[in-house]
C-alpha cells in the first residue's frame, strides 16, 4: 500500500520535471540557434516637440481671478489662489499655475486638460495683425 502512495506521488513529479527540462533546453537552442544582434529594447527617439521660451512669453498671462473655466491646475492637480499668477491656453481657455503651463508645454504643445494643439499661427502673427 505505501509502495503505491509513494509511486502515485513521484511518477508525477517525474514528469513534471522531465517537461521542465525539455522545455530549458528548448528555450537554450532557440537562443543559441539565433542569437540576437541587439540586446537593448527598442526606444522611442526623444524629440524636442515642446514651445520655446519666446512662445511662452506670447501666450496670455492672467491671475486666479480672471480665469474663465475652473481653478484647478491640471498639471499640479492645486487650486489657483485669486492672487497667483496663471497661464491661459489660447483657444480653449484652460488655465494653469505659470510655473505648471511653462513646464508642461515646453514639453508638449498640447493643453493638458483637451489635449487642443497649440496653433503654430498664434507665434507667427504680430501684434499688428489682430483685429481687437
Amino acid at each position: 500500500m505505501l509502495d503505491s502512495v509513494l509511486l502515485a506521488l513521484f511518477l508525477p513529479c517525474l514528469g513534471m520535471a522531465s517537461l521542465f527540462v525539455v522545455y530549458i533546453c528548448l528555450l537554450w537552442y532557440a537562443t543559441s540557434r539565433h542569437p540576437q544582434t541587439d540586446t537593448s529594447l527598442p526606444v522611442k527617439p526623444v524629440s524636442h516637440q515642446g514651445l520655446s521660451a519666446d512662445e511662452l512669453h506670447k501666450l496670455p498671462k492672467v491671475t486666479g481671478k480672471e480665469l474663465v473655466i475652473g481653478t484647478e491646475c491640471a498639471v499640479c492637480l492645486d487650486e489657483i489662489q485669486n492672487e497667483q499668477p496663471a497661464r491661459l491656453v489660447p483657444g480653449c481657455n484652460h488655465g494653469f499655475h505659470l510655473e505648471c503651463a511653462d513646464t508642461w508645454l515646453s514639453k508638449h504643445p498640447i493643453c493638458p486638460v483637451c489635449r487642443a494643439r497649440l496653433d503654430p499661427q498664434l507665434f507667427t502673427s504680430s501684434e499688428k495683425e489682430n483685429p481687437c
